[in-house]
């Protein structure tokens, strides 16, 4: 060994984590609203937050954008996208009736969750959902099959689980959980049901999955973890969590590079930075710049996965959008 390989660093520096930020779900969903501004022009009405980060919501507000609680609030006959999380089968009906122009931008991944759970609750399945009560993407898809599902608010919630025939019960997930207490959570429920079905493919998305596992890599070497992220954002949240329960020593969630607190990095030598999957990358460059204006500016990516799948525009937008082009031309 040489004398280089055993004297300890002393320089303080950045692991930062890739894959990171925006995933394809809430690329298509950010762009979905900034097309549709272009194309019918402000406003354009967005039910719930289009993805949980309190600077994307201000942008598109300041861009005109207006988002609501509910259909009751946007005017009859205008424009209204639903966010990247997903709807009941009944929000529609309600924009039917409002005679709403409703575009939906929920995720692919998460829409194929939906597709799931009505699948197997026409063939009338006990269905367990893994996921936060009162989140969004919950009320989304318990909204599809409300008579065959029941929530599994992770590990602790198994106990609580009742179904009519042990034989015929599948476990489905929100996408953005932690991939390892939902597998805790499975692993409780097939001790109390061996014949627990699971679904097709992974319902946690790639890009969770991704995410937590570059965090994983880190933490171990990290003082403490610095995630870029929204309180609301369930992805983001977990990450913290993650880096926690992989060896980091502390970890944190900020929306902006101001809310870092100097005494988080008192003593500190290795700060691990990563941000959640409706993140812009640019909420990150500013950590790193706060982060080197305090002696933290030898900064190392270390990246576990390659990520390069995109999803096209909602079929309603893209319509109106080849019309409006061929009106134009």
């Amino acid at each position: 060994m040489t004398d280089a390989e055993t004297t300890p660093r002393t320089g303080k520096r950045v692991l930062l984590a890739n894959p990171r930020g925006y995933c394809a779900g809430v690329d298509r969903a950010v762009q979905t609203v900034e097309e549709a501004l272009k194309l019918y022009g402000a406003p354009i009405y967005v039910r719930k937050q289009i993805v949980h980060n309190k600077h994307v919501v201000r942008t598109l507000e300041a861009q005109g954008a207006i988002f609501v609680e509910e259909n009751e609030e946007v005017p009859e006959g205008a424009t209204v996208i639903f966010s990247a999380h997903g709807v009941a089968p009944e929000v529609y009906e309600q924009a039917k009736q409002r005679s709403l122009r409703a575009i939906d931008a929920t995720c692919p991944l998460v829409t194929k969750v939906h597709h799931e759970a009505r699948r197997f609750a026409a063939q009338d399945y006990d269905i367990l959902l893994i996921g936060h009560e009162g989140h969004e993407e919950v009320i989304g898809t318990a909204g599809e099959a409300p008579a065959h599902i029941q929530l599994v608010d992770g590990p602790d919630g198994v106990d609580k689980v009742t179904v009519r025939d042990p034989e015929k019960v599948v476990w489905l997930s929100q996408t953005t959980l932690s991939v390892d207490e939902t597998l805790e959570t499975v692993a409780r429920l097939k001790k109390r049901l061996p014949l627990l079905q699971s679904p097709p493919s992974d319902d946690i998305c790639y890009a969770t999955s991704n995410r937590q596992h570059v965090v994983k890599e880190i933490a171990p070497e990290c003082d403490v973890v610095i995630v870029v992220g929204s309180r609301n954002s369930s992805n983001s949240v977990r990450l913290v969590e993650v880096a926690l329960d992989a060896g980091a020593r502390a970890g944190h969630l900020v929306d902006f590079a101001h809310e870092i607190e100097d005494a988080w990095l008192t003593g500190a030598r290795t700060v691990g930075v990563t941000s959640g999957a409706s993140v812009p990358d640019e909420l990150v460059q500013q950590v790193l710049a706060y982060l080197a204006e305090r002696g933290f500016g030898d900064v190392e990516e270390i990246t576990t996965a390659d990520e390069r799948l995109t999803f096209s525009l909602p079929q309603e937008l893209k319509r109106d959008m080849k019309a409006a082009a061929a009106a134009r031309g």
